[in-house]
């Protein structure tokens, strides 16, 4: 279920009540990928209940570039919210989460391997909420980034060739 940002922060609200942890994590998703679902498995791991942060499609275009997202954002959180380690997700817009973690003051923050507590501009706001930071393993070679260069490359190399119908 996708969920807006004042939902959520009343949601999480109401889950933190009952003593649930509440967990959350955050990304652009563009194209779902096993590291996603290692990932995201994981993440679920560390609580009861997930939601995942998917970047708003202007904030991917600011993060990856012109070509991104190749989905859009709804369909990103869409494909987001039907996987099983997944409660619900919500969208945001900026570059960084950290307007979204101070509204829904989630138990738990969690990122990649990529990243570390300290160089994560929004490990402040969440222990100042009274949350936890916590990083997961890295899934080495598993990223939107290398399925889009992989199909480039495949396409580059169809047009040097001729094409497949020639």
């Amino acid at each position: 279920m996708i969920l807006s940002r004042e939902t959520a922060a009343r949601v999480i609200e109401e889950l933190k009540l009952q003593g649930k942890k509440v967990v959350f994590t955050n990304g652009c998703f563009d194209i779902l990928h096993v590291g996603h679902l290692r990932y995201l498995n994981d993440a679920k791991k560390q609580g009861d209940v997930l939601i995942v942060g998917v970047n708003s499609d202007e904030s991917v275009r600011k993060l990856k570039g012109p070509t991104r997202p190749i989905n859009n954002e709804i369909d990103r959180a869409e494909m987001l919210s039907g996987l099983k380690a997944v409660d619900f997700t919500l969208i945001f817009d900026e570059l960084t989460p950290i307007e979204t973690l101070e509204k829904i003051k989630p138990s738990i923050h969690v990122k990649g391997g990529d990243y570390t507590k300290e160089q994560l501009p929004e490990t402040a706001t969440v222990e100042k909420n009274g949350g936890e930071v916590i990083i997961l393993s890295y899934v080495e070679g598993k990223s939107t980034t290398n399925i889009v260069n992989k199909i480039q490359f495949k396409n580059e190399k169809e047009d040097d060739e001729g094409g497949e119908n020639e």
